[in-house]
């Protein structure tokens, strides 16, 4: 009787130790000398071990090497509009140095959101002027990005009325249309691979990766009758002014980016939004402005094909959504292994 009890514990434990081993958390390796966190191994927490999922309702673990604090934490793989990086709202940005600014823009023009001298990332922007006011209600409805002597871009499509049901986004690479499957973690890769797009849920919510450049989570939503209430927007009846949630997350910015967004991002910065203002609005409408969606001809663009080429970039960002599925290096700086 003994003997079967001691076996029966073995057995137990024999099992509960493969299933330790087999949920491992990963451990990532921030190898990129600029940052904070260089030389360290940063361990995933169990609760979200994998720093990707089969599941897309999971969240995964996502590592800040250029954190001060060195540890990673659990996410869901959509845009936080209160994090660093997201532009949100009519429209809201946060800056890479943490402080919240609006930047109106106008309607129905782009402007530069992020330029350097081998990435361009523009935004459309859609609105409307209700009788009486004296600037335009603004949302951001499209992304153009120009990268690698590619283009590619993303547009939320107008709607009369908002349906949960129907998928709202729309893609372009190199000025064709693309589709990319209906269904959450169907993806599309560009013939080079140097462009990723993942849906991460089955509509309205995908992220595009930038190979060593960039990850932009993006959601399609409508302007709400919540929303119109509380801001007295007035939208019209035909108009839900569908438009994106962005956050940016990028891996090798140059010192001297610019761009609405991409300026924050410089080493010394001084952001212009007046602390304790409950809205603060930065202006630079002339400076930002592109003529195109696709265009990189901005007072202050830094972009060109040939640098996007041939350059090697001095990174001084390295805000890290990982994929270990690629093997033991992602390419951003970090190494990954179990």
């Amino acid at each position: 009787m003994e003997t079967i009890r001691s076996s029966s514990i073995f057995i137990i434990l024999l099992v509960f130790v493969s299933a330790v081993i087999q949920t491992k958390a990963d451990s990532v390796y921030c190898s990129n000398p600029r940052s904070r966190c260089y030389g360290k191994y940063i361990e995933c927490p169990y609760e979200c071990p994998s720093t990707s999922y089969g599941n897309y309702k999971a969240k995964v673990c996502h590592v800040n090497c250029d954190s001060p604090v060195c540890k990673s934490y659990c996410k869901h793989r959509k845009p936080d509009c209160n994090g660093p990086g997201s532009a949100c709202y009519d429209p809201r940005f946060i800056g890479g140095d943490g402080i919240v600014f609006y930047f109106h823009g106008k309607s129905n023009k782009h402007f530069s959101l992020v330029s350097d001298t081998n990435l361009q990332i523009n935004g459309r922007f859609i609105g409307h002027r209700p009788a009486g006011r004296t600037r335009d209600f603004t949302w951001i409805q499209a992304l153009g990005i120009l990268f690698n002597s590619h283009s590619f871009s993303l547009e939320a499509i107008k709607a009369a009325t908002w349906n949960n049901e129907v998928d709202h986004l729309k893609f372009s690479y190199n000025g064709e249309d693309l589709i990319v499957p209906e269904g959450a973690l169907s993806s599309w890769y560009s013939p080079e691979k140097d462009v990723k797009v993942e849906r991460v849920a089955n509509k309205n919510s995908v992220i595009v990766t930038l190979k060593d450049s960039a990850e932009i989570m993006v959601n399609v939503v409508p302007v709400t009758k919540e929303d119109d209430k509380i801001h007295n927007y007035k939208v019209p009846s035909d108009d839900c002014f569908a438009h994106l949630e962005v956050q940016f997350r990028f891996f090798a910015l140059s010192p001297k980016v610019d761009g609405v967004l991409g300026r924050t991002y410089q080493p010394d910065f001084q952001n212009p939004a007046k602390p304790g203002v409950a809205m603060p609005v930065v202006g630079g409408e002339d400076k930002y402005r592109t003529t195109e969606l696709l265009s990189a001809n901005c007072l202050t663009c830094l972009y060109s094909p040939e640098n996007s080429s041939n350059q090697e970039m001095t990174s001084v960002t390295e805000y890290l959504t990982l994929d270990c599925t690629r093997g033991a290096s992602a390419g951003y700086g970090i190494v990954c292994k179990k």
